[in-house]
């Protein structure tokens, strides 16, 4: 193969690259084994810690005047926030931004003030805000009540067959909603010590707004009509169902409060349980609040000159990802790091403990992990996945257990469809996207594709030793081919965005023995081969969850951690004697800082499409290492073939 002989001239550096790379990543592992990078989101989780702190009326000001310094400097150039680095400006994170940094101190008639201020004006002004930041903005009396939707604590009350009930949303819907049922409910005001106000981000004044909630949809029209019949019969509630309501909202919150982890491990729902416990009665020196608030300080990143807050953390699957790059880097040879990380990881099991995915499978057994350090009541199945297959790929005997309940989990939370979603099976109640509360169109978990193809990456070399897996993963590959879109890649739910999604498509069907010459894999291995960039790298921006692929792809940088997608997928589609790997590897190993790791500013992920992303730090730090070791082992696996 020619293109195999062009980098075997350069097969020191190529060694000398892998050799610096894994030395940086093993130099990153806490000394209890695992990895944890960190985790950054957009600016309205750190602008919610500062009106969390001004909502309660106990501010830190050093905290305070830090995380200001991180929102100035996050502002783009249109003078408003983005979802994420490069994008174009989110009024709702424009809005809470502004809101934080004026409460905090910054005079409405500085620079960068006056800009973000004339940019949400232009846009339509705060009224045009997501429902969340709403119903920020009535907590602090910048609009009105009506504002808002109508979710009265009683919804916790509703029977299961009702055609809302919390069992049919996404687990960070329910644990970001039920805090509000109480929230929504007192109405308390905001303590908001220096009575800052927003007036000035509003069109008309919000008391006089007719349209927070603009009619999309017919289904839509009729929930909105729910709504104003919901309003107006309210009087009407009973004092004790209403006092039963509260008490079961309560409980569910405490149930679930998740120690120092916090409710649903989620900065969302974890500020809003502390608010809403406190607003009914909880002491603030209650042992509950006091966990609860010690479990938010935890997701700040503090610097020296400035701070921001995580939405989460995300050591398990940190801790899963590195695991896979190491293996690949040490030929499938085991190593202390490596057996520590995943003894770490064994620990963390989820098999005994309640869930809510058992609402729906009550007597399926657990065996699943959870994204963050403690999440008991929400395990992942595409971080259980991954820690399950790297414990395989040690052929350890120890983990032979843990693998296997991993699996028969991972099987009994299959969806109707054939495909798995993150947490919940068959969350597909697609008409609750039009109740107003869903806005955000982020209030369901439905199967897709990089996680169904994570669970067939698992499944498929169990199948050996347990034939009982092969059913569940045939119907999965079904789901997959059904999923491929036109132009051959697969939409990636929750990593930017078809590279991804094609990736891990690939590398699923790569383990399930489904061959290069399959018309599937070459439709995908050639659309990969069309998005490279000239400079050999790839790159796709998160705006391709607004715009297909192929609309603006020649304006997006390339970076590392696309690339390293990109050369894992082509490689798992037998392309890796291709020129265009060749040329991926070689923009790698350009890239390569003198610590022997990548560095790169893009987002890489959706926490939720079109409306927050995720940059997680450690993807351009194991991912290229990955991509790296995949190649030699290939170069060396061609040199041995006769």
């Amino acid at each position: 193969m020619p293109n195999d002989q062009a980098l075997v001239h350069s097969s020191s550096a190529l060694e000398n690259a892998l050799n610096r790379a894994r030395q940086g990543i093993l130099e990153l592992q806490h000394e209890d084994g695992y990895w944890c990078f960190e985790l950054e989101a957009d600016c309205t989780i750190p602008a919610e810690y500062i009106l969390m702190m001004h909502f309660r009326g106990e501010v830190d000001e050093e905290l305070q005047s830090k995380i200001c310094v991180y929102l100035r400097e996050r502002q783009g150039e249109d003078d408003g926030w983005p979802l994420f680095y490069g994008g174009e400006l989110d009024i709702s994170c424009t809005v809470k931004t502004y809101y934080a940094l004026k409460i905090s101190g910054d005079d409405p008639a500085m620079p960068h003030m006056r800009r973000a201020r004339d940019a949400i004006l232009a846009r339509g002004g705060a009224a045009r805000c997501n429902v969340f930041t709403r119903i920020a903005l009535a907590l602090f009396e910048q609009l009105p009540w009506r504002g808002v939707p109508f979710i009265p604590v009683e919804i916790m009350l509703l029977p299961k067959w009702f055609f809302f009930h919390l069992s049919k949303v996404s687990y960070w819907s329910r644990t970001v909603m039920v805090p509000l049922f109480i929230l929504c409910t007192v109405k308390p005001k905001a303590v908001n010590p220096q009575k800052v106000d927003i007036r000035e981000l509003f069109v008309i004044p919000p008391e006089e707004e007719k349209k927070y909630f603009p009619v999309r949809t017919r289904l839509n029209y009729v929930f909105l009509g729910l709504d104003k019949l919901g309003r107006m019969i309210e009087p009407l509630i009973p004092a004790a169902m209403r006092k039963r309501a509260f008490k079961k909202a309560e409980n569910w919150i405490l149930e679930r409060l998740n120690g120092d982890g916090g409710l649903g491990a989620i900065f969302p729902a974890m500020v809003n349980a502390v608010e809403a416990l406190e607003c009914i009665g909880y002491p603030r020196d209650h042992p509950d609040l006091v966990v609860a608030r010690e479990s938010l300080r935890k997701l700040l990143v503090v610097e020296e000159e400035r701070v921001y807050c995580q939405p989460c953390v995300s050591p398990v699957w940190d801790t899963g990802l590195a695991v896979l790059a190491l293996q690949e880097a040490g030929g499938g040879k085991n190593d202390e790091p490596v057996e520590r990380a995943l003894d770490w990881l064994a620990e963390r099991q989820l098999l005994e403990e309640p869930g809510d995915w058992q609402e729906y499978r009550p007597d399926l057994k657990g065996g699943g992990w959870a994204f963050q350090f403690r999440n008991d009541y929400y395990p992942d199945l595409d971080d259980t996945a991954v820690v399950a297959f790297g414990m395989w790929q040690t052929g350890l005997k120890r983990f032979a257990d843990p693998i296997e309940r991993a699996a028969d989990w991972i099987c009994g939370m299959q969806s109707k469809n054939g495909g798995f979603a993150a947490f919940d099976a068959d969350n597909t109640h697609y008409y609750l996207n039009e109740i107003p509360f869903a806005d955000h169109g982020a209030l369901l978990d439905p199967p897709t594709s990089d996680v169904s193809a994570r669970c067939v990456m698992l499944l498929a070399p169990l199948i050996e030793k347990h034939e009982r897996y092969r059913p569940v993963m045939e119907r999965c590959l079904q789901y997959l081919y059904r999923e491929q879109e036109e132009n051959g890649s697969w939409w990636g739910r929750w990593g930017t965005n078809y590279i991804y999604g094609t990736w891990s498509v690939l590398a699923g069907l790569e383990q399930a023995g489904i061959r290069s010459e399959t018309p599937c894999v070459k439709k995908a291995a050639r659309w990969l081969k069309q998005e490279q960039h000239d400079d050999g790298g790839w790159g796709e921006g998160n705006d391709t969850y607004y715009e297909p692929t192929e609309l603006k792809q020649k304006k997006w940088r390339s970076n590392t951690f696309h690339t390293a997608w990109a050369l894992l997928g082509l490689m798992a589609a037998g392309e890796a004697g291709s020129e265009s790997v060749e040329r991926g590897i070689r923009f790698l190993l350009e890239k390569q800082e003198n610590d022997g790791l990548w560095e790169d500013i893009e987002f890489t992920a959706p926490g939720f499409p079109k409306v927050f992303f995720l940059k997680y730090h450690g993807y351009d730090k194991f991912f290229p290492l990955w991509a790296l070791a995949r190649y030699k082992n290939h170069l060396s696996t061609a040199s041995n073939d006769p």
